[in-house]
């Protein structure tokens, strides 16, 4: 039997900081993680797309989680990382604060968002995990990089 045909009972994802919140997106769509690096700025743009970098030959959008989310800005740090995504339409990076660890969530754990999560809007989120002491916020990535 495939693993395809079983049903998944765990997902493995990284968790990110941004501001004091935990979030995570499914490994599975992690490239590689990157330290910030300079970003070529891109006119008339979406104010959260920072620009673009060439990443080991490849052209990548970056997008800046906090402004995307609405948080405010903050000075990037040796602690600032850029996780680069792909996925089968696109490859691009988000800059966050830190990523913290990976790590494996049972399916069951993953509860649906309440309606007002920290000014996120709920459409980008699949759901809030509370594993341990620790809380966090599961990101639908299709909606993320969705452009208005």
């Amino acid at each position: 039997m495939s693993n395809d045909t079983v049903a998944k009972t765990e997902i493995k994802v990284i968790v990110f900081q941004l501001k004091d919140e935990e979030y995570a997106l499914e490994v599975d769509y992690i490239q590689s993680i990157e330290r910030m690096q300079p970003v070529t700025r891109i006119p008339k743009t979406d104010s959260f797309v920072t620009g673009v970098m060439n990443l080991r030959g490849v052209i990548t959008p970056i997008i800046n989680l906090r402004k995307r989310f609405g948080i405010e800005e903050k000075e990037y740090d040796e602690a600032t990382r850029i996780l680069v995504i792909s996925n089968d339409q696109l490859e691009l990076g988000f800059i966050v604060d830190g990523a913290n660890d990976v790590i494996d969530i049972p399916v069951e754990k993953i509860e649906r968002s309440p309606e007002v999560i920290g000014g996120v809007e709920t459409d980008y989120i699949r759901g809030v995990v509370k594993l341990d002491k620790r809380l966090f916020t599961l990101l639908n990535l299709e909606k993320v990089v969705q452009m208005n």
